[in-house]
């Protein structure tokens, strides 16, 4: 074979390796997702079956043999059953491994182009050279945007932290996504990579603190996925609908709105229709197929954040038999999900009873400890207006009626601290508190002590 008819350089087996472990293993395609491409694939089934499986992962459904079927045959590429399982047998444990060879090989195939090229403009003059430059330096620079080194020194991450401290010098906007509550908001909001564990003990406000949080984050323009486990997308709506219009969101689903409440309610419904928050009612109480769908709206609607609500009624499929572990490996694939794909997510966590201190703690987290070793930050919420006692010091004074005390107890990067927040009972909604009233009967048996 004469030199310049080579082929390009290609691994059949390689390939195999790698489309039959996304068959098998649901969650390898976010494994190595970031990593390679159709172009990774040299023939064109191969492409094809690619293709196929990111078709159907981006839709938020695991790719298995029988919807692969399916999807290619709406394909000139049909395969028969037996042959899609007989690929599906090839697996291997370095997914990652054997991804990054077809991205070296895949580099490899577009030298011998950009070569052809090259020696198809030194041999002929049917090219312009200006044209053959222009196609030569644009490959070159997608070739060394595709091959930059992912390794960093101490130097670069010493280089990007300066840059933020001379931001905060200069009063530049914090790169994080907003919450509406200052005490939050100024030590950077929701930021990438987090993971934020909101506890609190039953009908405490769990789930309405991280719905008027994704409402503020999606007015800032964050796009936003909300799984909740015990209510369905209509549902949360209603209650966003609430908050905005002031109408009890009872009253929304259930009774006849007067004139006045249907304006209220149709112009927050208008607002909402135009916020981007993602509701996937498919997604059922299995931690699979959650992270699959967050994998997928991050793909296609490039969110900024999710919130899944709530860890103990999450399913995890792996035979651990042990609550504890589940749970602690559910609150490391949320962290880790959120690390890879770099977005904040908001995890709701149910706290054990304790009738003789209500007041929450992170050692009466359910089921496992775990889930605030996982967490970067763990905000708990206190009523005590519900079990009628007062706030603990140094807030014992404050009115705990319509108010709420948000305890941020563990702050990777931002600390720990305290503060109260308005809540409305009828519309569910945590706002800020501009100015606190103080108990009176609490300051009075305070002065009835004072023997001045």
């Amino acid at each position: 074979m004469m030199e310049n008819e080579r082929l390009p350089i290609s691994d059949e087996a390689c390939e195999k390796l790698v489309l039959g472990t996304l068959l098998s293993n649901r969650n390898a395609i976010g494994e190595i997702g970031n990593l390679i491409s159709e172009d990774c694939f040299y023939g064109s089934l191969h492409k094809a079956i690619y293709r196929a499986i990111k078709k159907i992962t981006d839709r938020g459904d695991s790719a298995d043999i029988v919807l692969l079927k399916a999807e290619l045959d709406k394909t000139p590429y049909k395969m028969e059953p037996y042959d899609i399982v007989e690929l599906s047998m090839n697996n291997t444990f370095d997914l990652t491994q054997h991804a990054l060879r077809l991205k070296d090989l895949s580099i490899r195939r577009k030298f011998f182009e950009m070569g052809c090229r090259l020696i198809q403009a030194g041999t002929t003059e049917n090219d312009e050279i200006e044209e053959v430059v222009e196609h030569i330096h644009k490959n070159t620079d997608q070739i060394y945007t595709e091959t930059e080194n992912p390794i960093k020194t101490a130097y670069d991450y010493a280089t990007e932290s300066y840059r933020k401290i001379n931001d905060n010098l200069v009063r530049k906007e914090i790169q994080g996504t907003p919450t509406g509550f200052t005490p939050i908001d100024e030590r950077g909001g929701l930021q990438p990579t987090n993971l934020i564990l909101i506890a609190a003990e039953s009908s405490q406000g769990k789930t309405s603190l991280a719905g008027c949080m994704t409402l503020h984050a999606a007015k800032s323009g964050a796009k936003i996925a909300f799984y909740s486990l015990e209510m369905t997308g209509e549902q949360m709506l209603n209650r966003f609908a609430s908050v905005e219009s002031g109408i009890s969101s009872a009253r929304i689903q259930n009774e006849r709105l007067e004139a006045d409440e249907l304006s209220k309610v149709s112009t927050a419904l208008s607002k909402l229709s135009e916020l981007p928050i993602f509701f996937d009612d498919r997604s059922t109480s299995n931690i699979d197929t959650i992270i699959t769908s967050i994998r997928s709206l991050k793909l296609k609607e490039n969110i900024d954040g999710a919130v899944v609500d709530y860890l103990q009624i999450l399913s995890v499929s792996r035979c651990y038999g042990n609550v504890e572990l589940e749970l602690g490996e559910t609150a490391r694939r949320l962290k880790n999900l959120a690390k890879e794909l770099g977005i904040w997510i908001i995890a709701l966590s149910q706290l054990n009873r304790d009738g003789q201190n209500p007041e929450p703690t992170v050692n009466r987290l359910r089921g496992s400890g775990q889930l605030n070793e996982a967490a970067d930050i763990t905000i708990l919420i206190y009523r005590p207006e519900m079990y009628h006692r007062n706030y603990p010091a140094p807030y014992q004074t404050i009115n705990t009626h319509g108010t709420a005390l948000i305890n941020v107890a563990k702050g990777r990067n931002i600390g720990t601290f305290k503060f109260i927040v308005g809540f409305d009972q009828k519309t569910t909604n945590f706002y800020e508190q501009k100015e606190l009233s103080f108990n009176t009967s609490t300051l009075a048996e305070k002065n009835n002590k004072n023997p001045f």
